[in-house]
């Protein structure tokens, strides 16, 4: 789990671009302790490292490693776009496209519950469970539907990366509240103002939505500015290929992915480019 989660939050990039990742460096921190334990640890952690890059088809070709307070680990990844293949931007959104997300959010708010004791163990099993699911075979799903944009949903909560591909793209989105697959556990921590430390600083791209005082009124709203850690692919696709391309998904595993929104328009207003329905 502590190997996989950071592996999949950097290799997201790649998934994400339609490329394949060749190889990776690691950066790995272990606490201190007697050098036997301190080796076991290293080992651990590389052993998990390399089975989860295996499955990305992807090397641990080196890195570093030293001692300290806390456990971290972070990687630096290579990767090689396919002969004839083209690489997905966060650009190209298109009229009439719609938006899907292949991963539920929450993780910033029930970590940070976490970290206070307010969180159900159960809600954070299954937090993980997700982020330990790469999205790597989402990325092959891509191509074979027509897909126009895509990105990865990661620090900057899904508002945040949806204002990255709205402005690339210059359109308009509408994203479907209630249609937001959300984790465990993570509505109940919202309700106890409990947030991530990203979150104050995630908010100041409320001023992308273009209905902001109603959508605030909505239950999730709050989450729609959760950092993710390891999450999910959001990219746009024509209306014809959604069903198909959610019926690959789920038979892939990503249970929870769903049509949150579509593409309504080329962008018109000004600096907002979100409208929230519900």
């Amino acid at each position: 789990t502590t190997d996989k989660c950071p592996l999949n939050h950097a290799l997201s990039d790649c998934h994400a671009m339609g490329v394949q990742a060749q190889n990776a460096l690691a950066i790995a921190v272990v606490p201190y302790a007697k050098e036997s334990i301190v080796q076991e640890t290293l080992y651990q952690m590389m052993s998990g490292v390399c089975a989860a890059l295996s499955e990305s088809q992807c090397s641990l070709v080196g890195g570093h490693s030293c001692e300290g307070l806390e456990m971290a680990l972070g990687f630096a990844v290579n990767a090689a776009a396919g002969d004839n293949k083209p690489i997905l931007k966060k650009s190209g959104l298109q009229p009439e496209n719609l938006l899907i997300l292949t991963k539920p959010i929450g993780s910033g708010t029930l970590f940070a519950a976490d970290m206070r004791g307010k969180a159900k163990g159960v809600w954070i099993s299954n937090a993980i469970k997700f982020m330990c699911k790469s999205n790597h075979q989402a990325s092959f799903i891509l191509a074979e539907n027509q897909t126009t944009a895509c990105t990865d949903v990661t620090g900057f909560g899904l508002i945040g990366h949806l204002f990255e591909m709205c402005k690339a793209s210059a359109v308009t989105t509408e994203l479907w509240l209630d249609l937001i697959p959300l984790l465990d556990g993570a509505r109940e921590c919202i309700e106890k103002q409990i947030f991530s430390s990203l979150q104050t600083q995630n908010l100041r791209l409320r001023r992308a939505i273009i209905n902001q005082e109603n959508a605030s009124s909505h239950p999730i709203y709050p989450l729609l500015f959760d950092p993710q850690t390891a999450g999910g692919l959001l990219f746009g696709v024509p209306p014809q290929y959604a069903d198909r391309c959610l019926e690959q998904l789920q038979e892939l595993g990503y249970v929870q992915s769903a049509v949150i929104g579509k593409v309504v328009a080329n962008q018109q207003h000004g600096p907002e480019y979100i409208k929230c329905s519900f």
